[in-house]
């Protein structure tokens, strides 16, 4: 989409990601004097233009941002309540922390989540939008390591993503990989451990887990977690953690 913006002719993307952060996208540059149609469809036809204006425009709030703070939330057991959230875009995110046993209140852009003593296993597919997020499944991987039962994630969509579990394993987390998913035996407690950050994701899900673990958790390689992340330490520790970055 960036590229054709300036490019001559039509230009056509087939097979499309239809997430809303690519709506959003089209939204922005089409105020700039961009000529997008189809973001939020498999089908994106750009006509490029001669040149693009400024303009002061405000992004759509971050749908994973949101959920990585409920998930930090229901594997300590709190309550917090986030604000200026789109709740359609995480509605199947909502839905896996209801049948973990977290308490939800929708209201307007709000949700509140109060988590339970002890998490329930689960079973999640991810699936394209909208369907329940690639980028939630390593978050959603922290919290079922402490879950009561066995939980299995299936990963449909990126090859390669449970290299996070390896680091959690190294916390104490019981996880055995069959194929394209992940089968996690939730256990009492993890233990604090060095780790090393694999990806975004996978990064935050040991902050996660971090969080529960008994001892002190360092994590390396954190330049993949600041890629996604903004002040995350300052955010969770306002919610009463003990995060130190160095």
């Amino acid at each position: 989409m960036l590229l054709a913006v300036l490019g001559k002719g039509i230009t056509k993307i087939i097979n499309a990601a239809m997430e809303p952060e690519i709506i959003d996208l089209q939204n922005f540059l089409n105020t700039m004097g961009a000529k997008i149609s189809g973001a939020g469809t498999n089908i994106i036809k750009i006509q490029g233009v001669n040149n693009l204006k400024d303009v002061s425009y405000n992004i759509m709030p971050d749908r994973i941002e949101a959920g990585t703070f409920l998930g930090a939330t229901a594997i300590t057991g709190g309550n917090v309540l986030l604000k200026n959230v789109e709740l359609k875009h995480i509605a199947p995110v909502i839905d896996k922390f209801e049948e973990m046993g977290c308490e939800i209140d929708l209201k307007n852009k709000e949700i509140q989540l109060k988590a339970p003593k002890k998490l329930k296993s689960i079973d999640i597919k991810t699936m394209p939008y909208p369907g329940f997020p690639t980028d939630m499944q390593a978050i959603m991987g922290a919290c079922l390591t402490i879950a009561n039962g066995t939980s299995i994630i299936t990963e449909n969509i990126f090859e390669n993503r449970f290299k996070y579990l390896t680091e959690l394993q190294k916390m104490g987390a019981k996880i055995k990989l069959e194929g394209k998913s992940a089968i996690i035996k939730g256990t009492k407690k993890l233990y604090g451990s060095k780790v090393i950050a694999t990806d975004l994701r996978g990064g935050v899900s040991m902050v996660l887990a971090g969080l529960v673990a008994k001892g002190t958790t360092r994590i390396d390689n954190i330049e993949y977690i600041l890629r996604g992340y903004e002040n995350l330490d300052e955010k969770l520790n306002n919610l009463g953690a003990k995060i130190y970055k160095c």
